[in-house]
Parts: structure tokens; C-alpha cells; sequence
């Protein structure tokens, strides 16, 4: 990095060292990686302050990460990386309250695990529990369900080492502004050690999955949403096919699992990669494909039940592109019918666009985050997707175009892990706290030591931008 740094220094930072200088960190899907000067991992509040201030002392950044999964390059740096798994510890439980204390660094499945051995659970999961727990919050992650909304709201406390080594404590009582900051933070106040989450007695759900239209999913849309406590649409573009997953707590205790490995694994997973290996060189397979998959895989009724979060979880599959925004739920029917008529053209037009499915429709409650997708508004998700087969890029970008103009269009906001075209000014108009999150993040990072490129594209001021860092990786795939 061309940094001169004293020994005593340099000592402490290569005693937290977990991969030998040149590491290359790579997100989930592989479209993103940088290769950071110093790969730590801390253990303590302690180490976190002093590594602050030994970035601040050279000019130095950090960035804190979690399992990688975010499909953008959120997580990048070519300064300090921290790797957070050593800070995985309960710290405490409160039976009556029905809260649970951890450190930052824990991994969602570990929470449920840690969860369910005391009779609780979190009232609602997003696709995966690979992330942390401080990684889930920084963006908002969220599940599905009117009545529910993302992680961040359910956070009732966190401890947070700020730009300047400070250790804030915050809550609703105290420290009221960084708190409702800080718990969806991108990572830009500051490094979250520790997180308190309101969780409820432990449940099972009961799900059904049931093949329908996206047609009736819109002429019904409110029915719809409401016809359960979980709702997830599925559509699959180029047909007018769609799925309803509906899930309701139970008492029942007996497992169903309607997994087929033949179907599901076999066929859904290995020969579905495969056909879309050979699609690169043949898109007009694509539309085929999806009837296809939506035949044999889909087009009956599941159900099963199991533990909360086991049924909120399914398999991402491979690596992929996906692209996901939050627009008003009262905007979500004439959005997606936008999106329907766009992919329709686009399918009847030679050398058109040739889309994967599913588009997938989730439902999330309004809350009070201040850069939550789901702030003051209730939301209706929509996310796309693009598989990578093999890790093969595949042409995606006329599509996200598309796809992001639509939602625009119909006062969307973008999920904050995902790659997107919005920018400072787009947020002050769609983020009525955006101007009081860029002033407090002034205030709990003044030298700017958390800042990366993704961080400098979307909340910094244009007359506050800062050299851009070319070592960073991005997205390498073609269009």
C-alpha cells in the first residue's frame, strides 16, 4: 500500500493476520474481490478500536465482513479487512423479554441453532442464514410476511466502533439517532460488535406451494398478500406461470419435507446448470427451459413443515446476478405488470432479451430504519435474477436496465447489498433521513476510514467524493 508503518503498529496488525498478504477476497457469486493489505481477524471490542486507530494514524480504511454473500462489492477494500467469525460469542438471554444478546460476527444459522435451544426463534427469515448477523442488519435483509418486516427492525440494541474508536451504545432510549442509523449502516457509522434482537416463543410453520398465474396473483393482489402470515410469489418469466408459497405457524411437531433428490436436487440443481451452461450459446433455449422446469418441478401442490427457520430457508442454487428493489406495495401490481410486458416484447423479438426465473415477490412492513427500503412505507419486493452457470457470466445488463428504469418508474428503492444504478441524489428524494444519515455519518466517521468504493458511489455528496480505489474488482461480466 506504500503506508510506512511503525513496528509496534505492524506487529499488532499482522498477530490478528488469518491469511498471508496477497489473500484475494472473492463475494459468494464470485463477481467481486479485492485484495486487502491486512486480512484480520479480531476477537474483542479492543482489538476493533485499536485497529481504528491505527487506520486513522496511517489513512488507512476498514471494512468488516460476514460471509461475502452480498452480490455487489459492499464488502471490498484493498486496506483492512475484517473477517468477523471469531466474534460469534452469546453474550446474554433475557427469557422474559425474549431477547437474545450476540457478538456481530455470529452467523445467522448459528443464531437459530443458539435460538432454539432456549424456546426461541426470529418471527421472520429471509432466503439464506449464511450471513452474520451485523451483515444482515447493515442491509436491511428481510423475509416475507405483511405483518413483518426486515431484520434491522428487530434489532433492539447494538454496540458500534465508530470512525473515531469510539464505542457507542444504542437504543430506542439511548442514542436514539445512531441507533436507528446504525441498524441499517451499510457499514458506513462505524464496525457493529454486538446486537440485541427481539425474537418470540420458538414455532413451526406449515407450508403450501401452489401453481397459479401471475395474472390471478394481480387481479388478486391484495387477497393475495393477506391470504397468509407468509406470502412469496414466484413468477416465471416468459410464461404467465407462477407459484404461491404460503406458510402459517403451527402446533403441529411432525416433519414433512416434500424434497425430491430426483426432482429437486438431480434434475432442479446439476441438469438444470448444465442446460443453462449450453444456453449461453443458444438464449432462445431459455424460454423452453423455464416451461420445462416450471412442468416438472413446479406445477403441483407442496407442503411441509418444520422449524421456523428451516422453512423460511431454501437453496440459492449456483452463482448468480440478482437484482432486487423495494417499491410502495400499492405500486408492486402495476410494476410488475411493466416488467411482464417488457420481458413479453423482449421474447418476441429476435436477439431480445432471454430472462431466468423466478422473478421473486415478497411483502414486508413498514418500519422506522432510517435507510431501511421498508422506512415509513409498506413494501413490496421484486427481485430478478441471472445465473452464472458454472460460474459463466451471461448477458444481464439490458435486462437490469430495464428492470431498474420499471422500478424507478414506480418509486422504487434498491436493496442495499445488491449492485445498482442509484446515486446521491436519488436517495435524498426517495429517503426522507438520508440528509440526517450522511450528516451522521460525518459525525462517527470523519477521516472517512470506513469508506469503499461502493460506499463513495452511493452516500457520498458529490463535492465530497474521494479518489476512486482502481485495485478493487468489479463486476466482470459482459453485457
Amino acid at each position: 500500500m506504500g503506508v510506512d508503518i511503525r513496528d509496534s503498529d505492524l506487529q499488532f496488525l499482522d498477530s490478528l493476520r488469518c491469511q498471508p498478504p496477497g489473500y484475494r477476497f472473492h463475494n459468494w457469486a464470485r463477481t467481486f474481490s479485492s485484495q486487502p493489505a491486512f486480512y484480520l481477524a479480531p476477537t474483542t471490542d479492543g482489538e476493533i478500536q485499536q485497529i481504528v486507530r491505527i487506520a486513522r494514524r496511517y489513512a488507512m480504511t476498514v471494512k468488516a465482513i460476514g460471509s461475502g454473500h452480498s452480490p455487489s462489492d459492499i464488502a471490498c477494500t484493498d486496506s483492512i479487512m475484517l473477517n468477523m467469525d471469531k466474534m460469534n460469542r452469546v453474550l446474554s438471554c433475557d427469557q422474559h423479554a425474549r431477547t437474545m444478546t450476540v457478538e456481530g460476527g455470529m452467523r445467522l444459522h448459528e443464531l437459530h441453532d443458539v435460538l432454539k435451544r432456549h424456546g426461541l426463534a426470529l418471527s421472520c427469515v429471509g432466503s439464506i442464514s449464511d450471513q452474520s448477523v451485523a451483515g444482515a442488519i447493515a442491509t436491511a435483509t428481510h423475509g416475507t410476511g405483511a405483518a413483518y418486516s426486515d431484520l434491522s427492525s428487530v434489532v433492539v440494541h447494538l454496540v458500534l466502533i465508530d470512525g473515531t474508536g469510539r464505542r457507542q451504545v444504542c437504543s430506542a432510549a439511548a442514542n436514539s439517532d445512531v441507533f436507528d442509523a446504525a441498524r441499517c449502516s451499510l457499514g458506513a457509522l462505524g464496525i457493529v460488535t454486538q446486537v440485541t434482537v427481539q425474537c418470540e416463543p420458538a414455532f413451526w410453520l406449515h407450508a403450501v406451494q401452489e401453481p397459479t398465474t401471475l395474472g390471478s396473483v394481480l387481479d388478486d393482489f391484495g387477497h393475495v398478500v393477506g391470504s397468509a402470515e407468509h406470502v412469496r410469489v414466484w413468477w416465471f418469466p416468459h410464461t404467465d406461470a407462477a407459484v404461491v408459497w404460503r406458510a402459517n405457524r403451527t402446533p403441529a411437531r411432525e416433519r414433512v419435507h416434500p424434497e425430491s433428490f430426483v426432482r429437486d436436487r438431480l434434475y432442479g440443481f446439476h441438469v438444470y446448470q448444465m442446460q443453462l451452461l449450453k444456453a449461453r450459446a443458444c438464449p432462445d433455449d431459455i424460454p423452453r427451459l423455464t416451461r420445462e422446469h416450471f412442468a416438472r418441478r413446479f406445477d403441483r401442490r407442496l407442503e411441509w413443515t418444520d422449524d421456523s427457520f428451516r422453512v423460511f430457508n431454501f437453496d440459492c442454487l449456483f452463482p448468480q446476478y440478482v437484482n432486487e428493489w423495494a417499491v410502495p406495495l400499492e405500486r408492486a401490481p402495476a410494476a410488475l405488470h411493466a416488467l411482464q410486458r417488457w420481458v413479453d416484447d423482449e421474447g418476441a423479438r429476435p436477439g431480445g432479451a432471454r430472462v431466468h426465473f423466478p422473478v421473486e415477490i415478497r411483502f414486508v412492513q413498514r418500519n422506522s430504519v432510517w435507510l431501511s427500503p421498508a422506512y415509513d412505507q409498506d413494501v413490496c419486493y421484486i427481485g430478478v435474477i441471472m445465473y452464472r452457470p458454472f460460474h459463466w457470466p451471461v448477458p444481464y445488463k439490458r435486462y437490469w436496465k430495464a428492470y431498474e428504469d420499471i422500478m424507478r418508474l414506480h418509486h422504487g428503492r434498491p436493496h442495499w447489498a445488491k449492485a445498482h444504478q442509484m446515486f446521491y441524489h436519488d436517495f435524498v428524494d426517495c429517503y426522507p433521513k438520508f440528509a440526517d444519515f450522511v450528516q451522521l455519518r460525518r459525525d462517527c466517521d470523519p477521516q472517512n476510514i470506513f469508506v469503499n468504493d461502493y460506499l463513495r458511489r452511493h452516500l457520498l455528496p458529490p463535492d465530497e467524493l474521494l479518489p476512486s480505489d482502481s485495485r478493487i474488482a468489479t463486476d466482470h461480466a459482459h453485457l
